[in-house]
């Protein structure tokens, strides 16, 4: 199935009331790249890494919620499928639907997998890498700082080295915390190995999976991973604002609640209000047995799930293996031909994520003008850049990076 604008205009008709939904083919890989499913740019957007564009039918699909939302007449059948993305991650990640609920960000839920183990009241040992998530790294000095034994696992020559992880967990791991695909380098954790060596030792394990779910295959159920977190706006082509928790499902009843959220009620019943029916307390109430039912608070954003509606089928039509073969033809051309221009990259050549990354002094100052004067667009940061391509680019994208780029000094 081709995967073009008008194909996905045609399915939506002659007013963007519903995005098409998209069915899996073996022939969709042959429709990489998928240019015309994305607006068309006189640049090189190579940078999907920090936020994927939204696709043409994606926008269809928030235009067809926001004419429901504008009290638009012929829009007045319009239902929003809230319960959608649950049941298309969960199925992506190989989950089930109740095992997932919806958070605001990686970190949100990272953070609430924390305090449902009693972290840090109940102390313990933490084992940490050095290619988890920068942002979360302070999350875990703090928590050393309140009384828990933090183990940093650091990486060597851009790996996390399997016997350095045993050998932090083998000291009384409470808990393992890492991403399952590194956002520094695109380095990727053998999820299930870790989690047989945590298990064996009695540790659970967290992965933040937003640089995986998406891009790579990701099997929570396959790996035995305790709990995972991602936001949708990255390899998901969603937007900010909502992603995804998985609690394994064995798991849940052995978390302490803090979360008593009017989404995760299964039951309300208030005895306060006029004809309420009589009764001992204000409300008798309940929460539903699940994920959601453990962690949902209130209100999400609808805008985000009308996207990811047509997103997540959109990437299951197209196959996650076929998006990861596609983008590996342009990802080791550069692992291969940036070294030639002078620069380390310190993504493992066996990686098969879609980031290079190269440590560079100075980064931003030094390509930012480069970049912008020839319409590129890659990660920038204060000392390395990183290039992360998906499915609507090719090797004429490659060409122009690789021409736009100086030699290293």
């Amino acid at each position: 199935m081709k995967l073009s604008r008008r194909t996905l205009l045609a399915a939506a008709g002659a007013t963007p009331l519903a995005a098409p939904v998209l069915r899996a083919s073996a022939s969709n890989a042959a429709a990489l790249p998928d240019k015309t499913s994305f607006a068309r740019s006189d640049g090189a957007y190579l940078d999907s890494g920090s936020q994927h564009p939204l696709s043409i039918g994606a926008r269809a699909a928030m235009d067809a919620y926001l004419a429901k939302r504008m009290l638009k007449p012929d829009a007045a059948d319009y239902e929003l499928d809230e319960d959608g993305p649950i049941r298309k991650f969960a199925e992506l990640v190989n989950a089930d639907p109740n095992e997932v609920t919806y958070v605001q960000s990686t970190t949100a839920g990272e953070q609430m997998i924390l305090k449902a183990l009693d972290i840090p009241d109940g102390g313990g040992r933490i084992v940490v890498d050095t290619l988890h998530f920068f942002g979360s790294l302070p999350l875990y000095e703090e928590m050393g700082r309140q009384g828990m034994d933090i183990a940093w696992v650091r990486d060597r020559d851009g790996r996390i080295s399997m016997s350095d992880m045993k050998a932090a967990i083998s000291k009384g791991a409470k808990l393992v915390a890492l991403s399952l695909v590194s956002t520094i380098n695109g380095f990727e954790h053998d999820l299930k190995a870790v989690c047989d060596i945590a298990h064996a030792h009695g540790a659970l394990v967290y992965a933040d999976i937003i640089h995986a779910a998406g891009c790579v295959p990701v099997d929570l159920h396959g790996s035995g991973v305790d709990f995972a977190a991602c936001a949708s706006y990255k390899w998901l082509m969603g937007e900010f604002g909502l992603g995804f928790l998985y609690v394994r499902r064995d798991r849940q009843h052995h978390l302490k609640r803090v979360n008593y959220g009017y989404y995760g009620m299964n039951k309300f019943a208030p005895h306060i209000y006029p004809y309420d029916p009589p009764g001992d307390s204000i409300a008798d109430y309940g929460f539903s047995d699940n994920a959601t039912g453990l962690f949902a608070l209130g209100t999400r954003s609808h805008n985000v799930i009308a996207i990811l509606n047509h997103s997540l089928d959109y990437i299951q039509a197209i196959g996650v293996e076929n998006i990861q073969a596609y983008v590996q033809t342009m990802i080791a051309r550069l692992k291969e031909e940036l070294p030639q221009r002078g620069y380390k990259v310190t993504t493992p050549p066996e990686t098969r994520t879609p980031i290079v990354n190269c440590p560079l002094e100075d980064a931003r100052t030094k390509l930012a003008p480069i970049m912008k004067k020839a319409k590129i667009r890659i990660t920038l940061s204060r000392n390395r850049f990183r290039i992360t391509p998906s499915v609507f680019n090719d090797m004429s994208d490659i060409d122009r990076l690789m021409a736009a780029l100086p030699r290293a000094s």
